[in-house]
């Protein structure tokens, strides 16, 4: 796997294809582990693709579970490209658990839909801006702490114009809102400038607008996508503290219903650039 997507979908397909030979074999997760001299939870971390696997490793779990030579030797490969590292590894504890996940996965996405009620989204922050969200939502964070954090923000927008993988589509609904609380001009010329990159849709949800329904949920949230179903699609939504991953295929179609009407009362493209850009003018 390259630095730009890293092992977080390898991972999770080898936990799908393994899970689904325990449950083929009919044991249970402790059944399972008693076999192979584990311990419960660590069946459960390969299954939920939260770990990196040996291929030795895999090829015991297929032993217990009996699975096909083809099949076996098919996931000791995989289980190899589940050792690869994502360029963000290396900032290391600046990136809590729950959220190098997200990180994972948003490298790897095809696409990402995100709706944003009160902030700019991270992939669209300046470093200015960056830095002040942190400032604001992390007083006790030290300042070499909160400049590792940022620079990971910064980093992650690279996949706006990698070319290798692909660069994923964006599509952006952001309310009126995030575009006046504590934004500045460059900031806002720097959503401008971004909106016109091929691959990204920004479109605003102006304050005249009607209720919408993504402004009566629990706040902002993300909608990934995958290249030819290398991983279902997920809705991530985060916190102070923790993380959101939904992925039963209810949840996602209500999210997508969700997105689909909210998408209706937004702004055209370029209607949302006009108020984007008339708004730092009153700014300057």
């Amino acid at each position: 796997m390259t630095a730009d997507t890293g092992s977080t979908v390898p991972r999770r397909q080898l936990g799908r294809h393994l899970r689904r030979l325990r449950e083929e074999a009919r044991m249970t997760i402790k059944a399972a582990a008693d076999a192979l001299e584990w311990s419960t939870p660590k069946i459960w971390r390969i299954e939920s693709g939260a770990t990196s696997m040996r291929s030795l490793d895999a090829e015991a779990m297929c032993r217990v579970y009996g699975a096909s030579p083809e099949i076996t030797e098919a996931l000791m490969g995989l289980a190899k490209e589940t050792k690869g590292r994502g360029w963000w590894h290396s900032y290391g504890d600046a990136i809590p658990e729950w959220f190098e996940l997200y990180v994972g996965l948003e490298a790897a996405a095809a696409r990402l839909r995100k709706y944003e009620a009160q902030l700019i989204p991270g992939l669209l922050q300046t470093k200015a801006y960056a830095t002040n969200v942190y400032q604001v939502a992390r007083p006790d964070m030290a300042t070499e702490e909160i400049n590792r954090s940022v620079a990971l923000r910064l980093g992650r927008q690279a996949l706006l114009t990698r070319t290798a993988p692909r660069a994923p589509q964006v599509d952006i609904l952001l309310d009126e809102a995030a575009l006046r609380r504590g934004v500045d001009a460059e900031q806002l010329g720097h959503l401008v400038t971004v909106s016109r990159q091929p691959n990204v849709t920004l479109r605003v949800l102006p304050f005249g607008a009607d209720l919408y329904r993504a402004n009566l949920t629990n706040g902002a949230f993300t909608i990934l996508d995958f290249e030819h179903g290398s991983e279902p699609s997920i809705i991530y939504s985060d916190g102070l503290t923790g993380a959101l991953y939904l992925e039963k295929p209810a949840e996602v179609e209500a999210y997508e219903a969700v997105w689909s009407t909210t998408e209706n009362k937004a702004l055209s493209e370029a209607q949302s650039r006009k108020l984007i850009a008339s708004i730092a003018e009153e700014k300057t």
